[in-house]
């Protein structure tokens, strides 16, 4: 993680929000003009995307709730991830 990564707080962009499809059993991303389908506990990681959490808060909780896992390494490339697309801001 880098600084300018872990002082970043992630929050979806405008227009962007996370639902719940309880159908599908999934967590969905709608954005303006297309649905992100989310796998895994990506549902769960953008749910703490609020903008009041950096990423080094967002690392330290999903730590806490899953302990043993790589939640270091692999959740500041995922949120970087959305970053790139334009979801994340």
């Amino acid at each position: 993680m880098t600084a300018a990564t872990t002082d970043w707080r992630p929050v979806p962009a405008p227009g962007i929000v996370l639902r719940h499809d309880h159908a599908r059993g999934t967590d969905l991303l709608l954005l303006p003009e297309r649905v992100v389908v989310l796998k895994g506990s990506a549902g769960t990681v953008v749910a703490l995307c609020d903008g009041t959490r950096s990423v080094r808060d967002i690392v330290d909780e999903l730590a806490e709730r899953f302990p043993g896992s790589s939640v270091a390494t692999d959740i500041p490339d995922f949120l970087g991830r959305l970053r790139e697309e334009g979801w994340l801001r």
